[in-house]
């Protein structure tokens, strides 16, 4: 489509596609071309461009601009256009994390010890425009939509075109990362967490199948899991899917805190590239029929210029066709999938789960709302403060605020405790938008508020319902901000009749499909999150 432009915006076009630092710079030609024809957009971006850095994903004839805010430590994303077909290749993302300050996790969310840069998406979008708004959650919602035309609606059993190829990669790629787990990070020895097939320690005081398992244990768990696949197959020739076992979580996380290169960050991911493309089974399909798990969030894989956070991992142009399972995906791409983060319960059988969805349903919940956090301040436009203000002046057993700093969160018995003891459970973002405390409050049977669309309903596709309504409760941030709602006094109002429905949905619904199976577990009755996984990838190479 030819589109004219004066002389004089033509030169100003020119002028700032020359200077790396200008606005446009981020966009290509045609788009700057289209923002000088529209006067609102100008203003909108040029004060965007003050105090921001962005960057443009152009995806079939849907442009989504995601801009990263120095002042607010924030992502946010903008989308325009029409998107008729999104069976297409995913959008292509670059240096769409932005910098944020934030500390490494204690294993519930919440951190500890040293600041690291994390990429966080802002809420709400609340200081654009609403058809704005609407075009960038509908590209979202027509993502997860076709996520979740890939589920299975069953638990097929029979192996024929199923198989499943594992590489047996060189341990450099997975069991040498695991072997370094005693100064993995400065604070924490990481050993204790990949005993019993990195589910951790067994944890007696909780009962059968728990253990002190680590938010980042998710690729060894997987892996092991793997391996005992009834359709798992040794000849190529034979699979549909193909698992490559790279701890890729595992290598970024022992590189965080050490002062070493980018270079050295990336190092071993190019190698595994290279070792692929040695592979005719990744070359005969371009890698779309590979599949990667990887135990941290995406944007750690996407590390942005500037910055010395995580690696480029994600970026690298053959990695845009593999499928991703991650504990927290990134929303614009179709091909990143996001799973519940490792819990710590792991049963063997129906039994166990049957078990425990007998105790926690029948629990006395004698705190009508429970916090288990700590404070960002750090991130002043973090919502904890309020939330914890707002906990501690209800009235006397409203609400319950654990304290994390105090060092009470570091294992799972008080958390678990806690909330198999709380009606609600009070969910903000916090290192990123995703927690696991999130998956222990439903695994407790504790109805989780959430303040982020993107800490659940725009990343669990294949183990949470599109209905937000039947798990949950939601609170936007900005109302919370502004002083017009009481979290607190808002849940008082939810009638005790509605509470015990939601509470039955996740029990008896949800809870099956949100814990691992420990490595020999063995289901009839029951779905775990690892053979809804595995179901879903299977069922949409099938349809590949």
């Amino acid at each position: 489509m030819a589109i004219s432009v004066s002389k004089k915006k033509t030169r100003a076009i020119k002028k700032a596609e020359e200077r790396p630092d200008s606005c446009c710079c981020f966009f290509n030609a045609l788009l700057c071309r289209v923002i000088f024809r529209v006067p609102a957009v100008i203003l909108l971006f040029i004060l965007i461009c003050l105090w921001s850095s962005s960057t443009t994903i152009i995806s079939g004839n849907m442009v989504h601009v995601c801009v990263s805010s120095r002042k607010l430590n924030k992502l946010y994303c903008l989308s325009a256009g029409a998107q008729p077909n999104l069976r297409i290749s995913p959008p292509r993302i670059r240096n769409s994390s932005a910098s944020s300050k934030a500390m490494p996790s204690t294993g519930n969310g919440d951190t500890k010890g040293i600041v690291e840069p994390v990429s966080v998406i802002k809420n709400a979008f609340d200081d654009v425009r609403d058809d704005e708004v609407a075009n960038a959650m509908k590209s979202v919602e027509e993502q997860l939509e076709m996520q979740r035309s890939w589920i299975s609606h069953s638990n097929n059993q029979n192996c024929k075109d199923r198989g499943i190829f594992v590489y047996d990669l060189p341990p450099k790629f997975n069991k040498d990362l695991v072997s370094q787990c005693k100064d993995m990070t400065p604070w924490t020895d990481f050993c204790r967490y990949f005993t019993n097939d990195a589910m951790g320690e067994p944890i007696p005081k909780l009962g059968r199948k728990w253990y002190q398992t680590h938010q980042y244990s998710l690729e060894p768990i997987f892996h092991s899991r793997v391996l005992k696949h009834p359709c798992r197959v040794y000849n190529e020739n034979e699979a549909k899917l193909f698992y490559v076992p790279f701890y890729g979580g595992l290598d970024i996380l022992r590189w965080h805190f050490k002062n070493v290169t980018n270079d050295v960050k990336d190092t071993l991911a190019l190698e595994l590239m290279k070792w692929l493309q040695q592979q005719r089974s990744w070359l005969q399909n371009s890698g779309k029929d590979h599949v990667f798990v990887l135990g941290k969030i995406s944007w750690d894989f996407r590390r942005n210029r500037g910055s010395k956070w995580g690696n480029q991992f994600l970026e690298h142009d053959q990695m845009q066709n593999p499928i991703k399972i991650l504990i927290e995906r990134q929303p614009w791409h179709a091909n990143d999938i996001g799973v519940p983060h490792p819990t710590s319960f792991h049963p063997h059988s129906d039994d166990d789960i049957i078990t425990w969805q007998q105790r926690i349903i029948g629990s006395r919940r004698k705190n009508l709302v429970s916090f288990a956090g700590a404070t960002r301040p750090e991130l002043p436009d973090n919502i904890r403060t309020l939330l914890i203000d707002q906990c501690n002046s209800a009235d006397e057993g409203k609400c319950h605020f654990l304290d994390c700093r105090s060092g009470q969160c570091a294992g799972p018995e008080t958390i678990i405790e806690l909330f198999t003891e709380s009606e609600f459970c009070l969910q903000p973002p916090g290192d990123s938008p995703t927690r696991k405390s999130l998956f222990d409050s439903l695994v407790a049977g504790c109805i989780p508020v959430l303040f982020d669309p993107f800490t659940a309903y725009y990343q669990y596709a294949w183990h949470l319902p599109e209905d937000r309504s039947k798990f949950s409760v939601f609170v936007g941030q900005e109302e919370l901000r502004q002083r017009k709602v009481n979290v607190v006094e808002r849940l008082m109002k939810v009638p005790v009749q509605e509470r015990e429905d939601m509470r039955s949905y996740i029990v008896y619904e949800l809870v099956p499909g949100l814990v691992y199976g420990d490595s020999d577990s063995r289901f009839g009755k029951f779905q775990d999150a690892f053979t809804i996984t595995m179901n879903n990838l299977l069922e949409r190479m099938r349809r590949l």
